[in-house]
């Protein structure tokens, strides 16, 4: 059976090799004991930046287990039993709309009880999507249906590819085996904070096409989930690119925070959707090294992973927070428009970050109020005014109006140093957004300024805007995770509102593919 060990620590750029006379000396057993040694957590202590330290979990297995004495940080492993799938027959079909984190594992996990589903994508897959991306970033061409929101992979794809999540759930595990099985870096499995890379993320979804494919799903891409067909309350079919009708029983709903069209066509078949708050504001973009240096102190250490920062402030008197978002160490600051005549900004980092800039969103928290009107898509609106007039400031052309961040806050001025294509434009920023919001981002950066000192720096540049953080709607559903509305339909994801990143939208589809599979009246695991 084997043993837990926590909080084991080496300096950076020790030989992890090291950690066996650790764990001998914890066990109070010799070395030739160990009979295996697996990794389970890496993390980063920077609380004392003269003294950084890695900090590890390991799990290990002796010889004679009955030596090993537990207490503290030491601990036996009770074995777990590993997930059973029962093989289901489907009554009825399946479709999945959306090839997102959601989509894909709802799939997965279907194809686990023997299952298999259409999936709708309305974007390209991956490699024809990546090439229609870096022709926008090159030449301002933007491919409404073939973009850094839509296609295969959903908008994570270009992005830092973190797996974090803020929710404890059984099946975290699950998913982070699976991404390791379709190539993301086995290094996923243990670290801290893990990350994929948007260049490891898009071979992953390749392999996850590849496994789908063999396993009975049929795959459409260009596919738009054009209507909804309703029977007495329940899902009986679905309408594509506005001609072609298919029945089905069951409808899971992934289609990705910006899919508003799809959120139209919804509203307008009489699904229920409400409004739902979120984020809007700019991208801050540093040199890495400056961070660095904030976060580890003056020369750090090189084996240690480009510094990385969460920061968030709150208003008590007028109930408005700024948080910053999507953090990518290493990074570049991405043009991420859907739609003609809209400036949208966002993040991404490769494997292994190594770009010299840092950038983060930094926003702050809308709601009803701010949007005018109690109209279930009144926040899309909402957002698609604030990209607009970003896009008049940034002079077309899907340039970024962009401004140093002393000169945000009034406090002097400073060159615009932005990895932002196709360019940036030199605007004022507070004039994009309402009073109320640019007054809270400007407290928030004040506020983040006495946690990391140096952030506010004339090396600092704000690009805008950033619209996108989560789905500006919530399609409500009920224990069974079906539509309060109509039986049969299946919300689940960011675009749903029921996720915030890749690893919560992935935990969210495979909830939503157990209770369809619930509901083919077997136990789940």
């Amino acid at each position: 059976m084997p043993f837990l060990l926590r909080n084991l620590t080496l300096n950076p750029g020790d030989e992890e090799a090291l950690l066996r006379p650790l764990i001998a000396r914890a066990a109070r057993v010799p070395e030739s004991e160990i009979t295996s040694l697996s990794l389970v957590r890496k993390g980063v202590d920077a609380r004392k930046k003269g003294r950084i330290k890695l900090v590890y979990t390991v799990q290990f297995s002796v010889k004679h287990e009955q030596k090993v004495k537990t207490g503290g940080d030491l601990t036996r492993l009770e074995p777990q039993a590993a997930p059973r799938f029962p093989r289901l027959s489907p009554r009825a079909g399946i479709v999945i709309v959306g090839m997102g984190p959601a989509g894909l594992f709802a799939a997965l996990r279907l194809a686990e009880y023997g299952l298999s589903a259409t999936i709708l994508e309305r974007g390209r897959p991956v490699d024809e999507r990546s090439r229609d991306v870096a022709r926008f970033w090159r030449l301002g061409e933007l491919d409404p249906e073939s973009n850094v929101q839509f296609g295969e992979g959903g908008a994570g794809t270009f992005s830092d590819g973190k797996l974090t999540c803020r929710v404890k759930d059984p099946n975290t595990r699950y998913v982070l085996e699976q991404l390791v099985r379709f190539g993301a870096p086995e290094e996923i499995l243990y670290a801290a904070k893990p990350h994929i890379g948007t260049d490891r993320l898009r071979a992953v979804v390749r392999g996850i096409r590849e496994r789908l494919g063999a396993a009975g799903f049929e795959i459409r891409f260009e596919s738009l989930l054009s209507g909804v067909a309703l029977r007495k309350g329940r899902v009986a079919g679905v309408q594509v690119n506005g001609r072609e009708e298919s029945p089905c029983e069951f409808l899971v709903l992934a289609p990705g925070h910006s899919a508003r069209d799809t959120y139209a066509m919804l509203l307008e078949a009489g699904v229920g959707i409400e409004q739902k708050p979120f984020a809007v504001g700019l991208r801050v973009e540093h040199p890495q090294k400056l961070i660095d240096e904030i976060q580890y102190g003056r020369n750090p250490h090189p084996a240690l992973p480009p510094a990385e920062y969460a920061l968030t402030y709150n208003n008590r008197a007028t109930g408005r927070s700024a948080y910053s978002f999507c953090m990518c160490p290493g990074g570049v600051v991405v043009a991420a428009a859907s739609e003609p005549g809209g400036v949208v900004v966002n993040g991404m980092s490769g494997y292994r970050r190594n770009s010299p800039y840092a950038n983060s969103a930094l926003v702050a928290t809308v709601g009803r109020a701010d949007f005018g009107s109690a109209e279930p898509l009144a926040g899309v609106e909402f957002q698609r005014l604030l990209e607009r007039r970003a896009f008049a400031a940034g002079a077309g052309g899907y340039r970024a109006p962009a401004q140093n961040l002393l000169a945000f806050l009034g406090q002097g001025t400073g060159a615009l140093t932005s990895s932002y294509r196709p360019g940036c434009t030199e605007s004022e920023l507070a004039e994009l957004f309402p009073a109320q919001v640019s007054a809270t981002l400007r407290e928030g950066i004040r506020d983040f300024e006495n946690r990391m000192r140096g952030f506010i720096s004339a090396e600092a540049t704000l690009i805008g805007v950033e619209t996108r953080t989560s789905s500006p709607v919530r399609i409500p559903r009920g224990d069974d995770l079906q539509s309060l509305s109509h039986r049969g339909l299946y919300p689940t994801g960011e675009g749903a509102g029921y996720a915030g990143g890749i690893m919560s939208a992935a935990l969210d589809g495979i909830r939503v593919a157990d209770a369809i599979a619930a509901s083919l009246g077997q136990e789940v695991p």
